[in-house]
């Protein structure tokens, strides 16, 4: 920031200036110099220009209810709100401003008007109308500062310790004292609402339906649950679902208001989180490390999951924050207890070192059954620890769990927590029931009414499109589906020097070989006996990764004549194998080799097609391709080069933060295909979402960027031509971030083409794909899912925006989540129509699959290179160490590690198929 614009602090304390000499003649500015410097003006997402009209009509439903608003005239007032303790500090604690809040509102309702409150829960908070005055400062008195999640039962019963005790203790539950300042902070129109729903959005309308927001997650919040953004997770048994390792899914409900094209509206959804399993911390710590029994538990893995963990102490039932485990076991811990009455000569307390078992034991009289060799549970300060044994320790419900869950938690989730379109809609009516938004005051005062009906709607099925297949055939996909049984594939590829690499994979290999080249016979791809089958050294099975991989490669190269074309790697595990990414690197940037990994369970003919649909894609194939591209004719497409781009940033799972996130750009290639794809893949500083090296200029002639390495492999891979066209589909972005997709992306976008060349200056378009949105839709009385194809362009999209859902595919299992795609620029001026077609079409392309997928190839296809590059890296999780703000130390930001660069043989292969 320019230390001009700091108001006028800044300008005052600058020296007088210097006074001018007498005779000083003054210079006239040159009146060319002196305009001003023509600002960029920053673009902004574009309104929709008209609706389309292709493809057949049918009648939905969708999880939007309609809202009424009536008290349109009035005004929210924003107040900031100042929590400290009664000496000044503030207040850090998290969950604490609800109570005290909730505390002010009981105790001084006529001072406040008797007004309502939203309240964030940190230093925001609104009300219909203003209150008496526009600053007010109250004192109020808590007796028991926990957490405000109730814990099933209502109110915990306190056993009361004897006084001595409770001092002796430390329990931090004695009452405080807690100074608040509310002062006014701004005016928000209600207006604004309705402005936002004509298409006129402006910041007076996000915070006003932010307002809204946070009434809904009030109303939760007085209900005990857990919040996580807009949903919210109660306290019950029944929505727990078990997904091993001591984590629990928890169903609870998405909603949130949303201006749309019918009005303002509330969208509820089922929704999932992952929290701690709740009980003894013992019971859970054998079900994270999958225990036999608490003394073959591994405590420094147990010490960093339990940091941060809320604790219920019994006998006194007193909540407390871990903050750590003891040295030693409890019966060997010692404290220093301070004796009851004896005082020394000085008058000072006499103190005892005595053992926590000891202590519990013996002066509480608290049987300890299994805790006098297990380490103690902390929850005391650094320098003035307070020890607990480990048996007297719950864990309190509803706490997240944010670590990343294993492959086998992962699809328990997925499994346990799909429901049928029907099943859903019926989960969904009964929670806005249950929620019974009619009764929050805040509500009524905004005059705000809910529909109990979802919203009806008019969506349009398009047609698949036809696809080519070998010999010249031409295919119709059905119900979004189709396959090879009988066909030929439409380029395939030629397989000479290969050779099968097994690292202890259990697996007939022989015959494995030989109904790989008679399918591969049978689809076209022509394949050679391979050279030979390299068998890992049983010796070497028990070595690190590397090491295995290093040890096949000296026999390989040991025995085999020159470099073969493809190598086919039989894993043993099926997923997350170590070996996976020491292998793909060492093929892929040091030798520059194609190799297909596989982990053969059951070696079939539909296996070993779609096995061959990969090995032909990585090898330069084709496996299938649109009419349209065959015969060039997609509309703007076909006529002019065009590129098109899938970007995408991956980051590490929420518990690591210093992982770096991973950026990923795919490009087609060989214009006017755009069933071929290549991808750039870069580092950058962990959790930035914004693509930082698309455009990275060195020095004068030079630009390292992934846009450049890009645009050259289209010039190359298409006849000497560069794009006229570049169409941009980027994932993984919230509308908040739309401006900066337009701005700091696109820019960079366009530097890179200006350094190639400054005189030309393609067409772009940017499309944002969003998967992780609550909307769904349903057909009207009928079971099944919508059809592939489906889109959805009015009603529930954007008053302004062009914007439009799409089904591409069958959703077999579950609800199907649509793609919500956001046109956020069009310099080509596709019509309405031709873009959904070309979207819908680009659902069909996919290599790997013989399935129309959910979201645009290009898309799926940066994830897949992003995430087989990650591999190549395996980052340790060192955020144990690390400071915790983003692996930031003092020093400033960490420098990234750079992914090692793929050889030219294989860089513009699809080698992420």
């Amino acid at each position: 920031m320019d230390s001009g614009e700091d108001g006028n602090g800044a300008q005052d304390a600058l020296p007088p200036p210097p006074p001018v000499p007498p005779n000083v003649v003054p210079i006239k500015v040159d009146s060319v110099a002196s305009e001003p410097v023509k600002k960029k003006v920053a673009r902004v997402p574009i309104a929709r220009r008209g609706f389309a009209s292709k493809g057949q009509k049918i009648a939905l439903t969708t999880n939007h209810f309609k809202v009424n608003v009536t008290g349109a005239d009035g005004h929210f007032f924003h107040y900031s709100v100042s929590l400290s303790y009664e000496d000044g500090r503030p207040v850090d604690g998290k969950g604490i401003g609800r109570k005290v809040i909730d505390r002010v509102h009981e105790t001084y309702d006529s001072e406040l008007g008797g007004k309502d409150f939203a309240y964030d829960g940190e230093k925001s908070l609104f009300t219909v109308g203003p209150l008496p005055r526009n600053k007010l400062e109250f004192t109020v008195v808590l007796e028991d500062v926990s957490s405000n999640r109730n814990n099933g039962n209502g109110s915990p019963d306190r056993g009361s310790p004897n006084e001595s005790d409770r001092k002796r203790m430390r329990r931090p539950y004695q009452s405080k004292t807690f100074k608040v300042e509310i002062s006014f902070a701004a005016k928000i129109p209600m207006q604004a609402i309705a402005n936002a729903l004509r298409g006129q959005e402006s910041e007076n309308s996000q915070e006003a339906l932010r307002v809204l927001d946070i009434i809904l997650r009030q109303h939760a919040s007085k209900q005990g649950c857990l919040l996580v953004r807009q949903s919210f997770f109660h306290n019950d048994p029944k929505n727990f679902i078990d997904l091993g390792g001591g984590v629990l899914g928890c169903r609870g409900f998405h909603s949130s208001f949303r201006t749309t094209q019918g009005g303002l509206s509330l969208n509820i959804d089922v929704s999932t989180t992952m929290i701690v399993q709740p009980g003894p911390v013992v019971d859970f710590l054998i079900a994270n490390q999958n225990a036999r029994d608490p003394f073959s538990l591994d405590w420094a893995k147990a010490k960093k999951m339990l940091k941060n963990l809320r604790v219920k102490t019994s006998p006194s039932n007193t909540e407390y924050k871990i903050t750590g485990l003891s040295e030693k076991p409890c019966k060997e811990q010692l404290f220093t207890l301070k004796q009851r009455n004896g005082k020394d000569e000085n008058g000072e307390a006499q103190t005892i070192e005595v053992t926590v078992f000891d202590y519990f034991v013996n002066h509480r009289h608290i049987e300890l059954r299994y805790s006098a060799d297990l380490p103690c549970i902390n929850v005391g300060k650094p320098k003035r620890p307070t020890y607990f044994p480990i048996e007297l320790c719950t864990l309190v419900s509803l706490q997240r769990y944010t670590k990343a869950l294993s492959t086998l938690q992962r699809a328990s989730l997925v499994e346990k927590s799909r429901q049928k379109p029907q099943e859903r809609i019926g989960v969904l009516t009964n929670a806005l029931r249950s929620n019974n938004y009619d009764a929050e005051p805040m509500l009524r005062s905004c005059g705000i009414s809910i529909s109990r009906d979802l919203t009806q709607i008019e969506g349009r099925v398009l047609a698949a499109p036809r696809l080519k297949v070998g010999n010249g055939e031409d295919f119709f996909p059905r119900n979004g589906r189709w396959n090879f049984n009988n066909k030929k594939l439409v380029e395939p590829t030629k397989i000479e020097r290969w050779a099968v690499v097994n690292f202890s994979a259990r697996c007939d290999i022989r015959n494995l070989v030989r109904e790989l080249i008679k399918c591969g016979g049978m689809k076209g791809i022509h394949i050679d006996p391979p050279f030979d089958v390299f068998e890992e050294n049983p010796q070497s099975r028990r070595a690190p990764p590397i090491v295995r991989v290093e040890k096949m490669f000296e026999e390989i190269q040991s025995k085999l004549p020159g470099a073969p074309q493809f190598l086919l790697c039989l894993l043993p595990e099926r997923k997350n194998s170590d070996l996976y990414g020491p292998w793909k690197r060492k093929n892929l940037s040091e030798y520059g080799i194609v190799t297909q990994c596989i982990a053969p369970t059951r070696v079939n003919d539909q296996y070993l097609t779609n096995v061959l649909l990969k090995i032909n894609a990585k090898l330069g194939g084709l496996n299938s391709m649109l009419a349209v591209e065959h015969s060039p004719s997609i509309p703007i497409v076909s006529k002019g080069p065009t590129i098109i781009l899938g970007m995408d940033v991956s980051h590490g799972s929420p518990g690591q933060s210093d992982v770096p996130s991973i950026a990923a750009v795919v490009s087609s290639r060989q214009w006017p295909l755009i069933s071929r794809y290549r991808a750039s893949v870069r580092t950058q500083s962990p959790k930035v979402e914004m693509i930082d090296s698309l455009y990275k200029r060195v020095s004068e002639t030079e630009d390292e960027g992934i846009i450049r390495e890009l645009l050259l492999d289209f010039y190359v891979s298409s006849g000497k031509r560069k794009p006229d066209q570049i169409i941009i589909f980027r994932d993984g972005v919230s509308e908040s971030q739309f401006n900066q997709v337009l701005n700091i992306e696109l820019d960079q976008i366009i530097e890179a083409c200006k350094f190639l060349d400054e005189k030309w200056s393609p067409k772009f378009v940017v499309i944002v794909a969003q998967k992780n949105h609550h909307t769904k839709f349903f057909q009207h009385g009928s079971p099944d899912n919508v059809p592939p194809g489906t889109v959805i362009d009015n009603k529930v999209c954007h008053p302004r925006n062009n914007d439009f859902y799409l089904c591409a595919h069958a959703g077999m299992i579950g609800t199907t989540r649509p793609t919500h795609y956001h046109v956020l620029l069009d310099e080509v001026g596709f019509s309405s129509d031709d873009l959904q077609e070309l979207v819908h079409s680009l659902s069909y392309v996919y290599q790997r699959s013989t399935t129309a997928i959910s979201v645009v190839a290009p898309i799926c296809y940066a994830h897949l290179a992003a995430t087989q590059m990650s591999q190549f890296m395996k980052f340790e999780d060192t955020s144990e160490t690390s400071s915790s703000q983003g692996g930031l130390t003092s020093a400033g930001p960490v420098p990234v590690p750079q992914l090692p660069k793929l050889q030219e043989s294989v860089c513009n292969s699809m080698f992420f198929c």
